[in-house]
């Protein structure tokens, strides 16, 4: 029963995909995202993290999570940062990530060092480099259209 049900949906996905037509390669736009040959580029990913600092003062831990804030817009308007979110309460203590559309590390730190909340020590990081999509960048666009609200 299970082998004709996996046959089944082989079948379906073959007729499905069988009439469709293939995608064609844009070398323009491959160029102006600085694709390799497979669509792909090196970006910088940030993984945040609890940092080292207590800082007592609410107000203060206040006024460095919302230049937290302005910092993310303002990377994300210069085009240098892409992705940015928080992350659900973790046993690593991992607070959200970043993704860069930055290749360089030391740039990266750079960048990183102007978040009063990781210059505080409210916030840590570990930087990585990934390999993804040269198309990311492009979601933003879309993501301005179904935004109501502005952090």
């Amino acid at each position: 029963m299970k082998f004709r049900l996996l046959i089944s949906l082989i079948f379906l996905i073959c007729l499905r995909s069988h009439g469709q037509e293939p995608v064609k390669y844009d070398s323009t736009l491959a160029k102006e995202l600085d694709a390799d040959e497979y669509g792909m580029k090196s970006y910088t990913f940030v993984i945040l993290t609890t940092g080292d600092s207590i800082i007592e003062d609410k107000k203060r831990v206040q006024d460095l999570f919302s230049g937290h804030l302005k910092n993310i817009s303002r990377l994300s308007e210069e085009g240098k940062l892409i992705v940015a979110g928080p992350l659900s309460k973790n046993a690593l203590d991992y607070r959200g990530l970043f993704i860069f559309d930055i290749k360089s590390k030391e740039e990266t730190l750079e960048l990183l060092k102007t978040d009063p909340a990781i210059d505080a020590g409210l916030l840590g990081f570990e930087i990585f480099t990934w390999y993804g999509s040269a198309a990311l960048p492009t979601y933003l666009n879309t993501h301005e259209k179904i935004q109501k609200t502005n952090f």
